[in-house]
């Protein structure tokens, strides 16, 4: 069994997608159902006393070893045998130590990246997911016919952007078509889709930019802007234990007081945007 923060349950081809961050060590894992060629999930296996996995659930969920990579994904571990369970929840601001500060968002400034891009890679460099602290996150409708899909673009606190990508969470566009706006800023977590060639593409098989999972945060604290600031710097939690202990002589923000807090947000917010 593992342990993972849900923080996508995203459309797939008339099933659902789950990926979310495993407690233990931090990484991405996207349970694969061995029987689905594409990675969806069907509704036996994934529901949990009838309902979905929700966002900031934490899932307890049976796991192989190893999964199908579909030739350029790093992330995917087969689903054992056994039943979902729900272990509990996490506060969004708790995920905000698992932002990182890639120079990109998934490997490239385009709406997509090319799976021979992907296998040039190594395997663990093969990035498909990522969780995205967005400054700003706005979104529009597009129609079709009868259809509507929405769309999204967000931008980073170190100005890094994404624009007009399809939104796959199926709860934050039904928020959307009840008149609901982003209230930003929001963690957003970015997923690339298997590959389709619209129909006049000519270059390599892409795997479009997604945005699979939309939480909005509110009433951040002081104590939870340093994490943002150290994002913006890139600062990892090594780094600003380290400057902790040699300023403060503690090893937590939570063992700071008031004006601790507020002087060491003070000096990140001083320091420029990290160059990575």
């Amino acid at each position: 069994m593992a342990q993972i923060i849900c923080l996508a349950n995203s459309w797939k081809k008339g099933e659902r997608c789950i990926a979310g961050i495993e407690k233990k060590s931090g990484k991405w894992i996207r349970p694969i159902y061995s029987l689905y060629p594409d990675g969806q999930v069907p509704e036996d296996i994934r529901l949990i006393e009838d309902r979905e996995p929700a966002l900031l659930d934490i899932l307890d969920v049976p796991l192989g070893k190893y999964g199908p990579d579909f030739g350029f994904e790093s992330e995917n571990i087969t689903i054992a045998p056994g039943k979902w369970q729900l272990i509990g929840q996490v506060q969004p601001k708790d995920l905000l130590l698992y932002c990182q500060n890639y120079p990109y968002i998934l490997h490239n400034s385009e709406k997509y990246v090319t799976v021979p891009f992907l296998q040039s890679l190594h395997f663990q460099e093969r990035r498909t997911l990522e969780l995205i602290y967005a400054q700003e996150l706005s979104v529009r409708s597009l129609s079709k016919g009868t259809r509507v899909k929405w769309k999204g673009s967000l931008l980073t606190i170190n100005g890094k952007s994404l624009t007009d990508v399809t939104i796959t969470d199926p709860i934050f566009v039904q928020e959307l078509e009840s008149g609901h706006y982003p209230q930003n800023p929001c963690l957003v977590t970015v997923s690339l889709s298997m590959p389709y060639r619209p129909f006049d593409w000519e270059d390599d098989d892409p795997c479009w930019k997604l945005i699979a999972g939309v939480i909005e945060l509110s009433n951040l604290s002081e104590s939870d802007l340093i994490l943002v600031e150290m994002i913006r710097v890139g600062w990892d939690i090594k780094q600003g234990r380290s400057y902790l202990r040699s300023t403060y002589n503690k090893c937590s923000r939570l063992q700071l007081t008031a004006s601790e807090i507020s002087e060491f947000l003070n000096y990140l917010k001083s320091l420029p945007n990290s160059c990575v």
